[in-house]
């Protein structure tokens, strides 16, 4: 089955195709299909991650799913949420993750209150006019670091502290990150909604 991902994040894609395998699903990102970005005018990731769903679905009249994540940190209410890819353009960075994390650090260095949690919401859609999509949301509670720590991931991989593993996300084995972070909380949820409601075997199949 092939279903579009609704994003050109090379990071996105990488993790999203590894943990999409067990369903022997093909994801195939929108701009290979020339397919430009939604607009995310809404202030909830849910809404948005279901406008580019509906987006790709409409333009490619493939099944799509679409994620929208970001960062809620508690001592800025939830903030950024929505607005995490463009954080730094705030304060005059260009946007970027480096800057992202420079700029949350800046921030935050004064801050004692230091929890945050990553959280991703993935919806999925049979077509543009689905009238129920699926919904799934995965979410990576932390402690922002002082200083970025470890290579492995992007966004806000080296800044997000996991107390359980002593670590940050960027210093995690691939695998273990998969397996606890927001996306990958997010995917688990998602594989069990479309294994139970697309892929389930008819009744007098399973006698």
């Amino acid at each position: 089955m092939k279903l579009v991902l609704a994003s050109n994040n090379a990071g996105k894609l990488a993790e999203l195709q590894a943990l999409f395998a067990p369903l022997g699903v093909e994801l195939v990102p929108q701009g290979e299909l020339g397919i430009p970005e939604a607009p995310e005018p809404h202030r909830t990731f849910v809404e948005n991650a279901l406008a580019k769903a509906r987006h790709a679905a409409q333009l490619s009249g493939l099944p799509a799913v679409a994620d929208d994540a970001g960062l809620c940190v508690e001592a800025f209410g939830g903030l950024p949420g929505v607005d995490t890819a463009f954080y730094a353009t705030r304060f005059g960075y260009e946007k970027g993750d480096d800057n992202n994390v420079r700029a949350l650090l800046e921030q935050m260095n004064d801050m004692n209150d230091r929890r945050a949690a990553l959280v991703s919401t993935l919806v999925a859609l049979r077509s543009a006019d689905d009238p129920e999509p699926l919904v799934a949301t995965g979410r990576a509670p932390g402690l922002i670091t002082r200083e970025p720590a470890g290579t492995n991931g992007f966004g806000f991989d080296p800044v997000m502290f996991l107390p359980e593993f002593g670590r940050t996300f960027a210093e995690l084995p691939t695998e273990v990150k998969n397996a606890n972070s927001h996306r990958g909380r997010a995917v688990r949820q998602m594989l069990a909604l479309m294994r139970e409601r697309w892929f389930a075997l008819p009744a007098e199949a399973t006698k």
